[in-house]
C-alpha cells in the first residue's frame, strides 16, 4: 500500500495536481489527497503547500522527492521484470548433466527453445550420477539428467532407454561377431567408465557373475575411447556417447542386451521455473532432425 502512496506524491509533484496526478493513476482526486495526507501523518511533516493556485513543495517535500523517485523506479523495475518471467522473456535455466547429454541432446534442445525464448540463458554443470544428484537436492540445479531409478525423494520423468555397446578395437579378433559374448570381456583389460557409486557397469558384471581384468577407471568417456582405440583395452559404453565418434573403434551388442535408463529428475516439478518447465517440453528436439 505503501508505494501506492509514494507514486500518489511523485505523480503530484510531476503534474503539479492532485487531480491530473489521479486521472493518471486512475484513481479519485480524494483518494490522492487522502494518500498524501496519510504520507504526511506517518512522517509527522508537510510535504505540500496547498493554495489557490494549486500545490508545491515544502522543503521537506523536496528533500524527500529523490528518494521517492527512486523507490518507484525501481518498483517499475521490478513490476516490468515480474511481467518478463511470467512471459518467459528473461531468466536462467540451471541444468545438471552428464557429458553424452550435454554433447548430444541440449545443443539440440537449447537451439530450438532460444528460438522461440531467446532472452532465456542457460547454466550447464556437467557431474556424475551422483554429483548431480546432490546438486538438484541442494537446489544448485533446477533439474538434472540422471540414470533411473534414482533417489526417492526426487520426482522424475523417463525420457528413453539407451543400449550398453562394447567397445573394442579395429583389429580386435571378435570384431566381425554379431553379439559380444559375454565371457570374452574378461579376455582383456577393461577400462571402467565409472566414477563414485557403482554405475551400470558394474552391475552387468554383477548379473553375471564376472569380474573383468579392470586396467583404468574414469568418468571421461572420451578418455576410455582413445585407450580402445589405441588397443589398450576393451569397455563398455552408452550408446548416445557412441554418437559421431572421432575415434577408430567398433561397438558391439552383448550377447545379453544391456541398457541404462535416462531421465529428468528434479525435487518437485511443481516447483520448477515456468522457463524450466517449458524447457523440458522440448525433448521431443534432443536427437538431430
Amino acid at each position: 500500500m505503501n508505494i501506492q502512496k509514494y507514486m500518489a506524491f511523485v505523480k503530484a509533484v510531476e503534474y503539479g495536481s492532485f487531480t491530473r496526478a489521479a486521472d493518471a493513476l486512475n484513481y479519485t482526486q480524494s483518494g490522492i489527497s487522502r494518500m498524501i495526507n496519510d504520507l504526511e501523518s506517518e512522517w509527522g511533516i508537510s510535504l505540500f503547500e496547498r493554495g489557490r493556485a494549486g500545490i508545491s513543495l515544502t522543503s521537506d517535500g523536496l528533500k524527500l522527492l529523490p528518494q521517492l523517485q527512486r523507490i518507484c523506479n525501481e518498483h517499475e523495475m521490478l513490476m516490468m521484470q515480474i511481467e518478463d518471467l511470467h512471459d518467459i522473456q528473461s531468466g536462467i535455466i540451471r541444468i545438471g548433466t552428464f557429458s553424452s547429454v550435454a554433447t548430444h541432446w541440449l545443443p539440440y534442445m537449447i537451439k530450438f527453445f532460444k528460438q522461440d525464448y531467446p532472452g532465456i540463458d542457460f547454466e550447464l554443470l556437467l557431474g556424475d550420477y551422483t554429483e548431480i544428484e546432490s546438486w538438484i537436492i541442494e537446489g544448485r540445479v533446477d533439474f538434472g539428467f540422471l540414470r533411473l531409478p534414482t533417489k526417492a525423494e526426487m520426482e522424475t520423468i523417463f525420457v528413453e532407454q539407451d543400449r550398453l555397446l562394447v567397445v573394442i578395437p579395429e583389429d580386435h579378433p571378435l570384431a566381425d561377431c554379431d553379439k559380444f559374448p559375454i565371457s570374452e570381456l574378461l579376455n582383456s583389460p577393461f577400462m571402467l567408465l565409472e566414477k563414485g557409486a557403482k554405475a551400470e557397469i558394474s552391475e552387468i558384471f554383477e548379473k553375471h557373475n564376472i569380474s573383468p581384468q579392470i586396467s583404468f577407471t574414469t568418468w571421461d568417456d572420451y578418455a576410455i575411447m582413445s585407450m580402445v582405440e589405441n588397443g589398450l583395452g576393451i569397455s563398455i559404453l552408452p550408446e548416445l556417447i557412441l554418437e559421431r565418434i572421432p575415434y577408430q573403434i567398433i561397438a558391439k551388442e552383448l550377447e545379453v542386451p544391456a541398457f541404462r535408463t535416462i531421465g529428468i529428475a528434479m525435487r518437485e516439478q511443481k516447483s520448477l521455473s515456468l522457463a524450466a518447465k517449458r524447457f523440458i517440453e522440448y525433448l521431443s528436439y534432443r536427437k538431430r532432425k
